[in-house]
C-alpha cells in the first residue's frame, strides 16, 4: 500500500487462514482490510469516495496484491488512483477495460456493526445486498443489471423531458420498454433463484449462531410471483407497463421493475424490520454475511475471502466463542480487526495452523503470533 489513508508505504505478507489484527481505535486497522476490498470490488467498503482515501497532502495511493487458490494460478492485481485521472486496475499488469470486470475475480464478504441496516434499513439496503451478492458469482446477472439501469436512466429521462403529443411519448416509449423487460425480467429470474436456494443457508447459520428457538425466513417481493422462468415475468411485466402506463407518465418515472423490489426478512412470522428487538437484528445480520460466506463456499470453485470489522464488541463471549469456532472451521482466508485482544487469546496459533496475530499501533505493524 502507498498513501492509503494513514499508511504511507506498507508491505505485509498475510497468513493463509485466520489473521487477527489488534490495536487501538484510529491505528488503521479498518484501513488495511479495506485495502484487500478494493482489491476485490474496486472500492472501499468504507468511504463513498476515493478521494478521501488519499493520504492527506498526497496526490494518489496504490495497493496491490497476490492472490491464489486451490483451483486459481496465482495473480496479481493492483489498483491505481490519481487525483484527476481517477481510477486504473491491473490483473497481472494489464488494464481492465472495465472496472466492473474485477468482481468475483476473488470473491468477498464483508461483517461490520453497519450490517444492522440490512435488516432495520429500507428496501434499497437489502437490494444492494443482494445485487452485489449475486454479482460476484454471475457476471451474466451483473451485465444485465448494469444495463437495466442504463434503461431505466435513459427511460426516466424521456419521461421527464419529452414535451410533445402523448401519443408521440408512448410510441418513443415502445423501445425502451422492449430493452426495459428483458432485462429486469433476467434480473428477478435470477433473484428468485439464489434467494430460495439462500434460505437454507441462512436458517442454517441463524439457527447455529443465535442459539435462539425461532425459524429465519425470507420473502421476495416483486411486481409479479417470483419465477425462474423469464418469459412467465416478461409476459407480467408487458401487461403491467401497459396497465400503469399513464401513471409513470403522469408521475415522469418509471413505477414498475425489479428497482422497486423488497426482500422481506422474518423470524417465525414476525417481520424483522419492523418488530425485532435490537438483539435480533444483530445475530440475523451476522447469519445473514456467514450464509453468504457458505453460499460461495459451496457454490463456487474458489474459496472467498472473508473481511470482519470491530464485530466482536458488540457480541457476548458465548457468541463471540462460536463466530470464531465458525471461521476457524471454514478453511478460507479470513481477516479480523479488534480493539480487543481478549477474543484471539483462544486459538490455534502452531505454526502449521496458518493463523496469525497482527498488532499495530502508530502506523508500525508488527506480527506477534
Amino acid at each position: 500500500m502507498q498513501n492509503f489513508r494513514n499508511h504511507s508505504d506498507v508491505e505485509l505478507h498475510w497468513e493463509h487462514h485466520v489473521n487477527v489484527i489488534t490495536g487501538p481505535n484510529g491505528a488503521g486497522k479498518t484501513n488495511l482490510i479495506d485495502a484487500i476490498h478494493y482489491l476485490c470490488m474496486t472500492r472501499s467498503f468504507v468511504s463513498g469516495s476515493d478521494q478521501y482515501v488519499v493520504a492527506g497532502g498526497e496526490k494518489y495511493f496504490m495497493v496491490e496484491g497476490s492472490f491464489e487458490g486451490r483451483i486459481r494460478s496465482e495473480f496479481d492485481i493492483r489498483c491505481n488512483y490519481s487525483r484527476g485521472e481517477g481510477k486504473k486496475i491491473f490483473v497481472n499488469e494489464s488494464p481492465l477495460d472495465r472496472l466492473s470486470d474485477l468482481i468475483g475475480m476473488v470473491p468477498v464478504v464483508v461483517l461490520s456493526p453497519e450490517d444492522k441496516i440490512l435488516t432495520s434499513g429500507g428496501p434499497a439496503e437489502r437490494r444492494s445486498f443482494i445485487d452485489g451478492f449475486i454479482s460476484q458469482i454471475s457476471p451474466a446477472y451483473m451485465r444485465d443489471l448494469m444495463k437495466y439501469n442504463r434503461v431505466k436512466k435513459q427511460r426516466n429521462k424521456l419521461l421527464q423531458e419529452f414535451g410533445g403529443a402523448e401519443s408521440m411519448l408512448i410510441a418513443l416509449l415502445e423501445p425502451w420498454n422492449r430493452q426495459l423487460v428483458e432485462t429486469g425480467s433476467a434480473v428477478v429470474a435470477r433473484r428468485t433463484e439464489v434467494l430460495e436456494n439462500f434460505r437454507t443457508y441462512l436458517a442454517e447459520q441463524f439457527c447455529s449462531f443465535s442459539g435462539l428457538d425461532l425459524t429465519p425466513d425470507l420473502e421476495y417481493q416483486t411486481f409479479c410471483t417470483p419465477s425462474i422462468h423469464e418469459d412467465e415475468i416478461r409476459t407480467v411485466y408487458e401487461n403491467e407497463l401497459e396497465q400503469n402506463q399513464k401513471k409513470e407518465i403522469d408521475r415522469e418515472q418509471t413505477l414498475i421493475g425489479p428497482h422497486r423490489d423488497e426482500i422481506v426478512f422474518f423470524l417465525e412470522d414476525m417481520e424483522l424490520r419492523n418488530y425485532g428487538s435490537q438483539g435480533q437484528h444483530r445475530l440475523f445480520s451476522v447469519a445473514l454475511k456467514l450464509a453468504q460466506l457458505f453460499y460461495y463456499s459451496n457454490e463456487l470453485d474458489d474459496l472467498p475471502i472473508m473481511l470482519l470489522d470491530d464485530v466482536f464488541g458488540n457480541l457476548d463471549q458465548k457468541k463471540t466463542e462460536i463466530l470464531l469456532q465458525t471461521l476457524n472451521r471454514h478453511e478460507g482466508q479470513t481477516f479480523i480487526t479488534s480493539a480487543s485482544e481478549t477474543p484471539f487469546k483462544y486459538l490455534d496459533w502452531s505454526d502449521n495452523h496458518g493463523n496469525g496475530w497482527f498488532a499495530i499501533d502508530d502506523q508500525q505493524i508488527q506480527k506477534i503470533k
